[in-house]
């Protein structure tokens, strides 16, 4: 008889302790289960690269590399077929229902006791979604901002990563080096960019993304263009 593979989870949190906690809680949810753990999104997506098999991500909001939303757009990008469950210190209901909009299909606070935490676990890997009690996802929800999410679900990884980069005012160049692309790809990016969010500006962009995500996405230096 075949066995079957175990079942892979990864944990993307830069708290050693909460990371510890969160295995913690997956083996006590899931006999045998095969734990990864990183603690920055550029770990993320090398740990990804190497074993796009995960059957599940649980995805901290605000470890290194990630502002905002842009590890959760980055991720569901990058790796749509994966389910991911964000973990968060921030348990607004807006938040919560902004996270499932970006394609989420969990969210757990970071107070939650271990059997709500496996709960979750359990609920996602079988195909469900899984919120804190109470959260209403059917709430209305501003036309404006729904537009925007949209919009922001539309961008490519690699679009993800240069609005990333555009909120920390680096310059074309600076983004080029980074992402090891010529200049001439970084500008067609940015023009894609404010194509999909309809805005005529990088500093627009950059505004419209902080305005979904709160004061958690960076605007500095959003106005250089060179």
């Amino acid at each position: 008889m075949k066995l079957q593979p175990a079942t892979h989870i990864v944990i993307a949190d830069d708290h050693p302790l909460f990371r510890g906690a969160l295995r913690q809680a997956v083996s006590h949810a899931l006999a045998g289960a095969e734990v990864s753990e990183v603690g920055s999104l550029e770990a993320l997506t090398k740990a990804l690269a190497e074993d796009a098999d995960a059957d599940l991500v649980l995805l901290d909001l605000t470890m290194p590399g990630v502002q905002g939303f842009s590890g959760l757009l980055f991720l569901r990008a990058d790796h749509p077929e994966i389910p991911v469950i964000v973990v968060s210190a921030n348990d607004d209901p807006a938040v919560i229902r902004r996270c499932i909009e970006f394609g989420a299909l969990g969210f757990l606070p970071k107070t939650a006791e271990m059997e709500q935490m496996g709960e979750a676990i359990r609920a996602v890997l079988d195909g469900g979604v899984w919120t804190p009690p109470g959260v209403d996802l059917t709430a209305p929800v501003d036309a404006e901002i729904a537009d925007m999410v949209r919009r922001l679900s539309t961008l490519t990884p690699q679009q993800v990563r240069v609005l990333m980069m555009l909120s920390e005012g680096l310059l074309n160049k600076q983004i080029a080096y980074e992402l090891g692309v010529s200049e001439a790809t970084v500008k067609a990016h940015v023009s894609a960019i404010l194509t999909k969010l309809n805005v005529d500006s990088r500093t627009q962009a950059v505004i419209a993304a902080a305005k979904i995500a709160g004061a958690s996405w960076a605007t500095t230096g959003a106005s250089a263009t060179a």
